[in-house]
């Protein structure tokens, strides 16, 4: 199964990915990490991603098509998640044509749904253990009273500085721009799932599984 995680930043896709990669032994492809390997990877391809972003330049959608080919050529038995891909009408083409010459198909594109102010309201309580990377909410997951991390007990924990009202609305009005076209683009596609990405992590897994089965 290969499916796309739609949403605008903070909406949980990349936690919902990593529950997803454990539950299903899905394969996560997100553009940040693809990009951060091959970066450093020596190859090529790595090297021209390497002198890309050590210019300051944006890496180009036909080499990012590029490094997801790699991946799914690497592991041909496994089911994706596309997290972070495609943002635009123009990328989400290309992975349909990419997908077709691998001779594999996109099962589902789950939307993530959200209430920008309860969004904003959310994201700006969040934390993250400066040890472990265990996420926390002053809201629906404080730290604990002791001030230790549930996972490593560590005492040091940090906070996003773009985890402000101020950049996510700025953030978010780029989602909306380049990105919520693709949710006309995959309804029409007839491949589109709509959850409630406010909800519970438990809430929102669950939802996503109901409409994997659907």
């Amino acid at each position: 199964m290969n499916i796309i995680l739609l949403g605008p930043p903070g909406a949980g896709k990349g936690t919902q990915a990593r529950r997803l990669v454990q539950e299903r032994n899905m394969i996560q492809l997100s553009t940040g990490d693809m990009l951060r390997a091959a970066r450093t990877s020596g190859t090529d391809m790595g090297n021209r991603v390497a002198a890309i972003m050590d210019a300051g330049e944006l890496v180009t959608d036909e080499i990012v098509i590029d490094l997801i080919e790699e991946q799914l050529a690497a592991n041909s038995d496994g089911g994706f998640i596309f997290d972070g891909f495609p943002r635009t009408l123009a990328q989400a083409d290309a992975l349909g044509e990419l997908l077709d010459k691998c001779s594999r198909s996109l099962d589902a594109v789950i939307e993530m749904a959200v209430d920008d102010d309860a969004l904003v309201t959310r994201i700006t309580a969040r934390s993250t253990c400066a040890n472990c990377g265990e996420g926390f909410n002053d809201i629906s997951k404080p730290i604990p009273e002791d001030g230790k991390c549930t996972v490593c007990g560590s005492t040091e924990f940090i906070r996003r500085a773009d985890d402000n009202e101020e950049s996510l609305r700025v953030r978010l009005l780029e989602y909306y721009k380049k990105t919520s076209p693709l949710i006309g683009y995959y309804y029409a596609k007839g491949k589109l799932r709509s959850v409630d990405g406010l909800d519970s992590m438990d809430g929102v897994a669950a939802a996503i599984k109901s409409a994997l089965s659907e």
